[in-house]
């Protein structure tokens, strides 16, 4: 009896323990998320203002042309996987086409490893809920399946209209 007491002190210490950190784990991948963020906003921000001109292919399909200054963002890899290099993870520029946020730009990949490029932004999800109030999100998604630990912030051009999304996140 003496030992099940025993057992049972160290199991509610434990429990104790996992309970103080797990919410700092949470706030410790918030925290990698927006740095993230900050990052790819950043490194997009060098490069030039964002604007849409004109329409590009993306896996298939005719999509607006998002660029960064004078630099394409269709199928253009460089800034998404210099997101990734520093900050592992993630990250994703979508350009809006009509209702839909297609990536243009990722390094999300789909089950066959191939980048997911064409693929669209859940049209019911979470994050597309934010965005749609021109707010960002930040939060937990499904992402082809997979669960993430997301952010998403819109892209605006000179006139303020949002033309695209901006994305990292970290598998779960």
């Amino acid at each position: 009896m003496k030992f099940a007491r025993s057992g049972l002190g160290i199991l509610t210490a434990c429990l104790t323990v996992i309970a103080l950190l797990l919410p700092q784990v949470g706030q410790a991948q918030d925290a990698k998320v927006k740095l993230a963020m900050e990052l790819l906003e950043s490194l997009a921000g060098e490069l030039g203002p964002p604007k849409i001109e004109g329409t590009d292919p993306v896996a298939g399909k005719e999509v607006p042309a998002i660029y960064f200054g004078s630099t394409k963002m269709n199928n253009n890899f460089d800034l998404v996987d210099r997101v990734v290099k520093e900050a592992q993870g993630t990250a994703t520029i979508f350009v809006k086409s009509g209702d839909e946020y297609v990536r243009v730009a990722t390094n999300v990949k789909k089950d066959d490893g191939s980048r997911a490029t064409g693929t669209i932004l859940d049209p019911k999800g979470k994050a597309i809920e934010s965005i749609r109030k021109d707010e960002p999100f930040y939060g937990e998604v499904d992402i082809l399946g997979k669960s993430y630990i997301t952010g998403y912030k819109p892209i605006r051009d000179s006139s303020k209209n949002v033309i695209g999304i901006y994305y990292v996140g970290y598998q779960k």
